[in-house]
């Protein structure tokens, strides 16, 4: 009897295993169950590329506005349109003292480029922004600006810049980061050991630290570009004063050239002898034409904030007559020998600091 309650007993068991057996899933079956999720959120990480806008991803709080109605300073530049002709430079083109006035090829300066000759540079401040200005003689063949511009500020007024804001292939008139990067010379080197002047084997990085490129720094809206809305052939640059420890005074000068506007070679004629670099002015046939250095050209240095006592270097030609009955101008930094660098035909204006034409 307990033999056969045994027997029973093991089949029904053998039973209920083969039927569980038949119905457990396989382990593909297993595989293709419901996943398992992870409750940590993805994270994408966008890494800008120089060259590329950076807008689409930046969120801008301060955007600059229309430049101010007054001016802070004003000065003109050499027009070598005037003298393309005869492949040299209108004037102003000094490399010993890193003077430069160059919108032509190397060697044989028979290719003249409207957009890398300034012909004038005007300033602007108000209570969040500094502006500067290049009106640029011309656009290019394809009616664009495709080269690079800058502000160069010295604030400690020792002739040597102390902040390169430099800008490539503005095109839009609508303000932008686009192509904006802000340069410091943080181990004060550019200019070595005289400021402006050619030191013979010199050396230095010139602006070696990166504060902002394209909307990626400490503060997204640090520096803007745009093509002036009412002139195609103006560059305006702007740079929060708060990033320069807002200044009071100091002095600036733009620059236009290609490959050459490297914030790593300034100054540039300590990193070229003359020889290497040539002159655009045919009176000096020791050196002349240009060579290495070609297709660049600079203003002079205004002051803003400040009475200049003359002796600051790189400063513009100041000349300011005494009107009878007329309070004398300020600011001003145009000449009659500057204006009359454009050409016959070409005076001052002293009373509203501005070159006109009376043919």
């Amino acid at each position: 009897m307990r033999s056969t309650n045994s027997r029973t007993i093991f089949i029904m068991l053998s039973a209920i295993a083969l039927i569980l057996a038949c119905n457990a899933p396989t382990a593909t079956e297993t595989m293709e169950a419901a996943p398992i999720t992870d409750s940590t959120p993805t994270l994408e990480v966008v890494i800008p590329v120089s060259g590329q806008q950076t807008e689409a991803t930046t969120q801008h709080v301060t955007i600059p506005a229309d430049l101010p109605e007054k001016r802070s300073s004003h000065a003109g530049d050499h027009d070598s349109s005037t003298s393309a002709a005869i492949k040299q430079a209108a004037g102003g083109d000094r490399f010993t003292f890193a003077k430069f006035e160059r919108p032509f090829n190397a060697n044989t300066m028979d290719v003249y480029y409207p957009n890398l000759d300034i012909v004038d540079t005007y300033v602007f401040q108000d209570d969040t922004w500094i502006y500067g200005t290049l009106q640029m003689k011309g656009r290019d063949a394809n009616e664009a600006l495709p080269n690079r511009y800058a502000l160069e500020l010295d604030l400690d007024l020792d002739g040597k810049g102390d902040w390169l804001i430099i800008v490539s292939n503005p095109s839009s008139k609508d303000w932008t980061v686009e192509g904006v990067e802000v340069y410091q010379d943080t181990n004060k080197d550019v200019g070595n050991i005289s400021a402006m002047y050619t030191d013979k084997d010199a050396v230095g990085d010139g602006f070696e630290t990166l504060i902002f490129g394209q909307g990626t720094g400490n503060d997204p809206d640090t520096a803007w570009v745009r093509i002036s809305p009412t002139d195609p052939n103006s560059v305006e640059i702007s740079i929060k004063r708060s990033v320069l420890g807002n200044p009071g005074k100091f002095l600036i000068n733009m620059w236009a050239g290609n490959s050459l506007l490297d914030p790593a070679l300034f100054d540039i004629n300590d990193h070229f002898s003359h020889e290497q670099a040539g002159a655009a002015d045919a009176g000096l046939e020791l050196f002349y034409p240009i060579k290495e250095v070609a297709e660049i050209d600079n203003s002079c240095r205004m002051a803003v904030g400040f009475e200049p006592t003359g002796q600051e270097p790189g400063l513009c030609e100041i000349f300011i007559p005494v009107i009878p009955g007329e309070p004398p101008p300020t600011g001003c930094q145009l000449s009659q020998l500057i204006c009359a660098s454009r050409g016959p035909g070409w005076n001052f204006d002293s009373q509203n600091c501005s070159c006109f034409y009376f043919g």
